[in-house]
């Protein structure tokens, strides 16, 4: 007698539901991606008892008759599919036509629904996988499903959901991917008769719906323009600052599908290295459309990851795009602080949503690596041995971006005021938008600049850090980072996990101005140090070097974000600190060198440079 044995249908199905039916979230996914599959313009899902009580999808699409109803419920029945050929160019967001008979095993479902121009509707009732009545019904064009009753037939999985509060919070994520993926669709979501989500069909834009969803007000970073063999990426992120917390996230979608990829969230956040914080990712929604052979979406179960064809292309393609966008970002807020020209179609994100024509800007070319990637180039280092200690290094220059002699005088500020000084000439030749001129320093360590429109606070730290930062850089990539030649070199004894590092590393720390010679044993001689340190240790620097390669952090890195690392710890040590006292002529000197840069916004740590404070937002705190 044979030991193998063909599976009953329901239970199939059940095993089945095991992969597709994780929880309550899963089937509000499926229903949805049903829906909109079947063109409807609103869709209504209602939730009682976090989705095991009930769950009810009402959509306004092309509806069922009887017989697709019936057949809807075999196993692998779709209308979505007709040959094999069409697997490679997947357009809709169901497919695999596993949903309802997996979903139908594990509750009582209730389909209801009626075609365009027919007179009478169907009514189907499936009590865990076994139907139990069809009948003709009226009831409007589109489809009504009703899920009760979640996994009532198999207690053990139903053990295993979490505490409504998680099981709502899956679902309410289900809403959001839908409402962004498709921002035409009137979209309503409802739990225990409260309404939660309530989006508008035919009228939002995607930016309306970001600035919805995250609650954030302020300008959004529009990503754009960018395209390379018929892959185009879009989208709007969170400004740095602001994605950080537990709301802060990345929704990715790939041709309208939400999915979870490693790859591009990795790219991002390379996109914004440099900008954001210590443990902030970045947050927003992010779309890429390409062709769909270009994909794989048959990976998974739940169709919530897939595979590119073509992963590194399309990962350059996300850095160099993000990357653009923080460029133009950069310009708005040097608008809105400066008053600087804008670009023609400059770009910004109101509160409201409402976006200005953008050109893509001078986005590095996707068949061309990035600037970063020079960091990967081996340098031609001149010999000191050959050449003597001032051969090959770059003697010193003032690295400082503003004056800060110790030795001027200037007369102390009174006690609880801050010093007027002159305007700043106006940077942009005439007055526009923003014009802010500066008033004074803030606690030894703001600048405070003033205009019709409001109040800026810069740090003065972060500020100078980042035009430091992308000073050296420049110079690094240049192979121009100045040196300061030691009149008495310094003897340090290195430890074996050092020497290891001078050994791999050692072209890099000649780039950086750091130059470093084998004495004997353990021993080695510090001969120049990077010209803008000149005022720290040469001890301290090395170690400071040593301690970067060694970390961590660094050592999951490449090349081109580790040195970047290593140039922001530079520019930290040297640029201005926090209660340092600012003269008149300095204060003016840095927020000239702000209104010429092209990057200023955040330090290289990630930290924000600028704040304003709007003239509107200063009325409301006194009630005016």
């Amino acid at each position: 007698m044979s030991k193998i044995k063909i599976l009953p249908e329901n239970l199939a199905n059940q095993i089945a539901a095991g992969e597709v039916v994780e929880r309550p979230a899963s089937v509000v996914k499926e229903l949805v991606e049903n829906s909109i599959d079947a063109g409807a313009g609103r869709i209504t899902v209602q939730i009682e008892g976090g989705g095991s009580r009930l769950i009810r999808v009402i959509d306004d699409g092309e509806g069922m008759d009887q017989d697709d109803m019936l057949l809807s419920l075999e196993r692998h029945a779709t209308s979505k599919l007709q040959s094999s050929e069409q697997m490679s160019r997947i357009l809709t967001l169901g497919f695999r036509g596993e949903a309802l008979p997996s979903i139908a095993s594990v509750s009582r479902l209730t389909i209801t629904s009626r075609v365009g121009g027919a007179t009478l509707g169907s009514r189907a009732e499936i009590r865990f996988g076994e139907l139990r009545k069809v009948h003709e019904m009226g009831c409007g064009q589109g489809t009504v499903m009703e899920i009760r009753d979640l996994f009532g037939n198999v207690p053990a999985r139903k053990k295993f959901l979490k505490s409504v509060r998680t099981e709502l919070a899956h679902v309410d994520g289900i809403i959001v991917n839908s409402a962004l993926a498709f921002p035409q669709l009137g979209l309503t979501y409802a739990v225990d008769g409260r309404t939660i989500w309530s989006f508008a069909a035919g009228v939002d834009t995607l930016a309306a719906r970001v600035h919805q969803i995250t609650g954030h007000q302020s300008a959004l970073i529009e990503v754009g323009g960018q395209e390379h063999h018929e892959v185009s990426v879009t989208g709007f992120l969170l400004p740095p600052d602001a994605s950080c917390g537990p709301s802060a996230r990345l929704r990715i979608f790939v041709n309208r599908r939400a999915v979870r990829d490693r790859m591009v969230t990795h790219a991002v956040a390379e996109g914004l290295h440099g900008f954001l914080m210590k443990g902030c990712g970045p947050s927003g929604a992010l779309f890429l459309e390409l062709d769909p052979e270009m994909i794989d979406v048959n990976v998974h179960p739940t169709k919530q990851e897939i595979r590119f064809r073509q992963s590194a292309e399309i990962h350059q393609l996300i850095v160099a795009a993000v990357r653009a966008a923080m460029q133009r970002y950069q310009k708005d807020i040097q608008y809105a602080v400066f008053g600087a020209p804008a670009r023609e179609g400059h770009s910004s994100q109101s509160a409201q949503g409402e976006a200005l024509a953008f050109p893509a800007g001078e986005a590095w070319q996707v068949n061309e690596p990035p600037p970063s990637a020079a960091y990967m180039e081996k340098p031609k280092i001149p010999s000191l041995r050959e050449h003597g200690n001032d051969a090959g290094v770059k003697t010193y220059q003032d690295e400082r971006v503003i004056p800060l002699s110790r030795e001027e005088h200037y007369e102390p500020r009174p006690a609880g005021g801050l010093e007027k000084v002159p305007f700043l000439p106006d940077f942009s030749g005439k007055k526009r938008g923003g014009g802010f001129q500066y008033i004074g320093q803030f606690r030894n360590s703001y600048l405070l600049c003033e205009s019709e429109e409001g109040i800026a606070v810069i740090d003065q730290h972060a500020a100078h850090e980042r035009l430091l930062f992308e000073r050296l850089k420049k110079q690094y990539m240049e192979l121009a980072v100045p040196a300061q030649p030691l009149l008495f070199p310094e003897m340090i004894e290195c430890t074996p996990e050092q020497i290891d590092v001078l050994a791999k590393h050692g072209d890099e720390f000649a780039r950086i101005g750091v130059i470093i010679q084998e004495f004997g044993g353990e021993s080695y001689v510090i001969k120049a140090v990077p010209a803008i340190l000149s005022q720290v240790g040469p001890r301290e620097v090395v170690q400071g070097i040593f301690d970067h390669f060694l970390s961590n952090d660094s050592k999951g890195k490449g090349a081109a974000m580790r040195m970047d690392d290593m140039l922001s710890v530079m520019a930290c040590k040297a640029a201005v600190k926090a209660h340092d006292i600012l003269g008149p002529e300095e204060g003016q000197a840095l927020l000239e060198k702000m209104a010429a840069a092209d990057i200023f916004s955040h330090c290289p740590h990630g930290r924000p440079v600028v704040k304003i404070f709007t003239d509107s937002e200063i009325k409301k705190w006194f009630f005016r």
